[in-house]
């Protein structure tokens, strides 16, 4: 199947050109970025050397007319306008948009964390989430979910089964995420003489755009109010999450909550809950599709912890989008995708 990549050029458009050149099924037919057409593939994302000897291209209408899929890995805002520009070549397509825009289904969440137009809203792309799977499969448009909501919605899911020892209007959430998660474009904060030797916080106190796509997604199988309180953090990696979820817990143990999580996502591929003592670490997860949890119990203050970890890059971006394209398509949803790190 021919796939067509807009936004060919950016750390998760690249990561895609890479997994899509591991895929059983699939073939790069046209990498589209605009800004850098006319330029080797390989002299913005070298690593791709010896699978992508050819151009970036300009978009043009035969583009999208002429592929079985599409990914769009463009800025927040432009998926959406682009589409609404030329809606008769979308027209019927498959696509897996990496971007913000379909992902919110309330107008107002997205005013209020995002700005400009709001189109819409799309299958939400956590195949691991209850029912999601079904939805996704059926769809031909899936929104594919940010890297801080896809390592935080699914160390919170497992507490559904809990409901009613769990306060899910007290959730307390601190992110550590690698610079390639704020994009390619120049940033005078993410230079190296900046990041290295420094972690910083960053959109504190309630306004990180992700809050209310992980409140929505939690709130969709709880169905109850969700309150998430996230403070993120930069690191000075290049790519990973570390996650820190903390939830109010009466009446249970570390027995139940591990029991809880191993039966949650005791038939996933890419979910792993650790062994007791272990605890997630980011470079154990890069280049892969996986997700790391270590839980505890904090009998102090009679909260849960969890831990969980992914490659922002792979679970966290590009590895998802192709995880659900697999499911649109009919694949086998691990084709083409790792469950090992590359440490």
């Amino acid at each position: 199947m021919k796939v067509t990549v807009i936004g060919a050029s950016g750390y998760s458009g690249g990561e895609l050109l890479r997994l899509i050149d591991g895929h059983p099924e699939l073939s790069l037919h046209k990498a589209i970025a605009h800004s850098n057409a006319g330029e080797p593939i390989s002299a913005i994302h070298p690593q791709l050397f010896a699978t992508h000897p050819a151009t970036f291209e300009g978009l043009a209408e035969g583009h999208v007319a002429s592929a079985d899929l599409i990914f769009l890995a463009l800025p927040h805002g432009e998926s959406g306008k682009l589409i609404q520009e030329h809606e008769k070549s979308f027209a019927g397509k498959k696509i897996v948009d990496l971007g913000a825009d379909f992902r919110l289904n309330s107008t107002a969440a997205w005013e209020r964390y995002y700005s400009g137009k709001h189109y819409g809203s799309w299958a939400y792309g956590l195949p691991e989430l209850p029912g999601a799977r079904k939805l996704i499969s059926s769809a031909n448009r899936v929104a594919n979910p940010g890297c801080y909501a896809t390592a935080i919605s699914v160390a919170i899911a497992p507490f559904v089964a809990l409901a009613t020892k769990v306060n899910f209007a007290d959730i307390v959430v601190t992110a550590a995420s690698g610079t390639t998660g704020a994009g390619r474009s120049a940033k005078v904060n993410l230079i190296g003489s900046e990041v290295m030797n420094s972690l910083s916080a960053y959109k504190v106190g309630g306004v990180h755009q992700h809050t209310p796509e992980i409140e929505q997604a939690i709130q969709g199988i709880a169905h109850e109010e969700i309150a998430l309180s996230f403070t993120p953090f930069l690191a000075p990696l290049p790519r990973g999450i570390l996650a820190s979820i903390s939830i109010p817990i009466e009446n249970s143990s570390l027995l139940e909550i591990r029991d809880t999580f191993r039966a949650h996502y005791e038939h996933e591929k890419f979910i792993h809950l650790l062994p007791e003592g272990a605890w997630p670490q980011t470079n154990s997860l890069i280049g892969s599709n996986s997700v790391a949890i270590q839980v505890a119990f904090d009998e102090h203050v009679g909260r849960a912890i969890i831990v969980s970890a992914i490659d922002n890059l792979g679970k966290g971006a590009a590895g998802q989008a192709l995880q659900n394209a697999n499911l649109i398509l009919g694949f086998d949803e691990a084709a083409g995708l790792s469950t090992v790190g590359v440490r």
